[in-house]
């Protein structure tokens, strides 16, 4: 992008309350695609995609995943004075802090927490559910995140107990209670390595038989692993956006995924990022200069946003996104700022879903904003 737009405000838009998407589309692949390329906004289903993939990013075009798994991180519980319950409480598992595995295992996480009052270090929580495993207070980190130690026994450790006892995380503008079909719909179908707290969006919308039709027309898929966590719905509140910092994320890149992006950058096939993890994953993996991630371990805290040159990923198919949002800002480094507004503000006219549960939109390659 030639010029970079470093203020909050310049990330706004307009949306009906009634287009944030409460429940999934009835079939994944029905949902709505936008199209957005040089010439402007094209309308499409998601089910098209076998023919758009390679119609738009050529032959052999080579799609990119993200296996996290969702956990059911959302934990009731109330204060225990004695044996006493007490006032309650709502936690949020965001990241391991330690662990000690075994037949009576220890586990603890730092944790988002909603509760009348701050939570006093040393207190227990009564958790609800079937079986609960103990669970205490080590401090309170203020802001709403305290420290918990949860312990028990028996094989799988907290994420065995956390599929008796907890409740898929649904994103705050998702103004429901999760239901009994939130457990397959808020997981994609590749979903594979437990850890996160979110959903990858962009993958809700595949279907075995769409992946399946996505091979037969030549797109090979690979996978990367990033546990999304709850800071992709924290606001940014810096209006100088050179001030905002990240909240860093643990990604993983299998060899395999850094030999087959090796593979297609030789061949000159293009590289599909499903989500904007998908991106911070693999341009964190990215030194400057090369275009081929780096296989293994690491942490991404890259805040994506115009300008900015993209070095591993040459489209990207994603959800829409909340305004004044860095996830926008990743969005729009891709395709400039003005040309996403544009098609954003199209988009809210033609009735598209937007957020986890709404429609897609396709980006076919890197594109310069458009003029003042």
């Amino acid at each position: 992008m030639k010029q970079g737009v470093d203020r909050l405000s310049d990330y706004d838009y307009q949306l009906p309350a009634e287009q944030v998407a409460q429940v999934p589309a009835p079939q994944r692949d029905g949902a709505r695609l936008m199209v957005l390329g040089p010439e402007g906004p094209r309308h499409h289903r998601v089910a098209d995609l076998p023919t758009l993939v390679p119609a738009l990013l050529g032959e052999g075009a080579l799609l990119v995943v993200n296996d996290t798994r969702v956990i059911p991180a959302r934990l009731l519980a109330r204060k225990l004075h004695g044996d006493v319950p007490g006032g309650a409480v709502e936690l949020l598992l965001c990241d391991p802090v330690e662990q000690e595995t075994g037949e009576h295992w220890q586990e603890t996480w730092r944790c988002l927490y909603r509760a009348r009052r701050p939570l006093r270090p040393g207190s227990a929580l009564a958790l609800a559910g079937d079986s609960p495993p103990a669970a205490e207070v080590v401090c309170d980190e203020g802001g709403g995140r305290a420290v918990v130690r949860f312990s028990g026994q028996g094989s799988g450790g907290l994420l065995a107990a956390l599929e008796r006892i907890g409740q898929v995380p649904l994103p705050p503008y998702i103004r429901r209670p999760p239901g009994p079909e939130d457990a397959g719909r808020y997981q994609t179908v590749y979903a594979r390595v437990p850890g996160a707290v979110a959903a990858p969006t962009a993958g809700l919308h595949f279907t075995e038989e769409l992946l399946a039709a996505l091979e037969s027309h030549g797109v090979r898929r690979v996978s990367i692993t990033l546990h999304v966590g709850p800071g992709t719905f924290a606001p940014v509140h810096e209006e100088d956006l050179s001030r905002h910092v990240m909240h860093a994320e643990r990604y993983h890149i299998p060899e395999e995924t850094a030999e087959a992006i090796a593979q297609a950058r030789r061949a000159g096939r293009r590289v599909l990022a499903v989500g904007t993890t998908v991106v911070r994953a693999l341009e964190s993996a990215t030194l400057p200069g090369q275009n081929v991630p780096r296989p293994g371990w690491g942490e991404s805290a890259l805040f994506i946003r115009p300008p900015y040159h993209f070095r591993a990923v040459d489209a990207l198919l994603t959800n829409f996104h909340l305004p004044r949002s860095t996830l926008l800002m990743l969005v729009s480094a891709l395709a400039g700022r003005r040309r996403v507004l544009a098609a954003y503000a199209e988009a809210v006219r033609a009735g598209y879903r937007f957020y986890s549960y709404g429609d897609a939109m396709l980006i076919p390659s890197p594109m310069e904003d458009l003029p003042e």
